[in-house]
């Protein structure tokens, strides 16, 4: 019994430190949070906010609308664009440029190891 008893033990103790060796990218200002995915989120609403510019359709009015956008920040810690889905090519360009302004950050890491991460964030311009 006490050899079973140690084995799962053993077991669960692996299975909780093979989970605690994945990181997420950190964001330029959020080294220190403690809360990286939180500051993460935060720093991101504040680079839309900050980095969007709304475009503008022939008659000088602004256009809005839905857009997905999907991308990486890759092993060396780059912003990928990898996808845009919307409706308005307009929209969809600018929040391309948008998502290119992303500054560099520290990538996330697996086992260790710098490793790429995908995000899929809908933005209603």
């Amino acid at each position: 019994m006490k050899r079973l008893l140690v084995i799962t033990c053993i077991l669960l103790g692996g299975i909780g430190f093979a989970q605690a060796q994945q990181t997420s990218p950190v964001w330029p200002g959020c080294e220190d949070s403690g809360n990286v995915k939180k500051c993460f989120n935060q720093k991101l609403s504040q680079h839309v906010r900050e980095n969007y510019v709304y475009p503008k359709n022939d008659a000088g009015e602004y256009v809005r609308g839905k857009v997905t956008v999907s991308f990486e920040i890759d092993e060396n810690g780059k912003v990928n664009v990898l996808d845009i889905k919307g409706k308005n090519q307009q929209v969809n360009a600018a929040a391309e440029k948008m998502i290119n302004k992303i500054p560099e950050m520290e990538p996330g890491t697996l086992q260790g190891e710098p490793d790429a991460r995908e995000f899929t964030v809908p933005f209603n311009f």
